[in-house]
């Protein structure tokens, strides 16, 4: 008997659609009957968001029963590649007019033939948070902050525009992270100098065109705003885990001394949320996806790492697409001599 056969007509897609009409666009879902009410302009995306999330979280499945739903289409999403690979992520897509959004099971090789696509974090669509206490108080190592923040790069990847510069992507890594439930968020003047971000209104009017945030005043002593993205308020791990993290992103393990530039800054970033020994490596499609540059424009910034000197080598292998990169080792007693891995 085939137990698994009980679980094949779970199809985890869901597809939505943002149609304009008079009064603000409407939500169409296929799987819904029931009308939804117009939605301001400003909120739609947040609010397709939102809807497809609530399904992923009705439709749950165990890992080992999800499949990769692109195959069971014949693959017609993306052009030609090798085939099927790697774990089943759940990969949010849109299309290029961004009226139609698809969240879908498909595996690691399909989401990254697939255009305008990014991998949406489990945390995001968790149908059970973990906001115990005594898990908030356990020390988290480095690996534990790494997966926090691939998992929230991942979800800016497919949040904010992808014309959004590093600097304004490094804003608002820190506002996810540091989010409370209502989405509101404080940044001392402190931490946005210790950034090289202070008095930087053209990052913070990115990501407010983008429909992301409330443009915070710039005349305040710590700056305040708000987050319009439903999504940010689902977030399961406590506040406190996740403020933790976002100090580990000021200077993240084995890359501690920032670079001048916020694109060398984030690409530095991106690569040591993936530098644990244990991982696959990333492709440089993912990293030039989490950066917000082309797969070209991160080969240049991985270049520059090298010349200053926080990275003694970098390597692309082009069969695999898979990046593999070697820290600059540190100078003999200083922090992080005794760990920096290489990847």
């Amino acid at each position: 008997m085939r137990l698994a056969g009980a679980h094949t007509h779970v199809r985890r897609i869901w597809t939505v659609e943002l149609r304009p009409q008079a009064g603000g666009p409407s939500l169409r879902c296929p799987h819904c009957t029931a009308p939804t009410p117009s939605l301001e302009a400003s909120s739609a995306r947040s609010a397709a968001l939102a809807h497809l999330a609530h399904h992923a979280r009705t439709d749950a499945l165990p890992p080992h029963l999800r499949t990769c739903q692109c195959r069971e289409r014949g693959c017609y999403w993306h052009p030609r590649h090798r085939g099927c690979a790697g774990p089943v992520l759940l990969a949010l897509t849109r299309d290029r007019s961004g009226r139609t959004w698809r969240l879908a099971d498909t595996c690691a090789a399909c989401t990254a033939a697939t255009s305008h696509t990014a991998i949406v974090p489990d945390t995001l669509c968790s149908p059970h948070p973990a906001n115990t206490p005594a898990r908030a108080r356990r020390p988290q190592t480095d690996d534990e902050h790494r997966q926090r923040v691939r998992d929230m790069l991942t979800y800016l990847a497919s949040a904010l525009p992808s014309v959004t510069s590093p600097a304004a992507r490094l804003l608002a890594l820190q506002c996810v992270l540091r989010a409370d439930r209502h989405g509101s968020v404080r940044l001392p003047a402190g931490l946005l100098r210790g950034m090289r971000l202070h008095r930087r209104p053209e990052a913070w009017q990115e990501l407010a065109h983008g429909g992301w945030l409330d443009l915070p005043d710039p005349r305040a002593t710590g700056l305040r705003v708000r987050l319009l993205d439903d999504a940010v308020l689902e977030q399961a791990l406590s506040l406190r885990i996740r403020r933790r993290a976002a100090h580990w992103v000021l200077r993240p393990t084995p890359f501690a001394g920032p670079s001048a530039a916020a694109a060398e800054r984030l690409t530095a970033l991106v690569l040591a949320a993936y530098s644990t020994p244990s991982g696959p490596a990333p492709d440089l499609a993912t990293i030039a996806r989490l950066c917000g540059h082309s797969p070209q424009q991160t080969g240049e910034l991985l270049d520059r790492l090298v010349a200053r000197r926080t990275l003694s080598a970098w390597h692309h292998h082009r069969d695999t697409d898979e990046v593999r990169w070697q820290p600059t080792p540190p100078a003999p007693g200083s922090p992080g001599a005794a760990h920096r891995p290489a990847r």
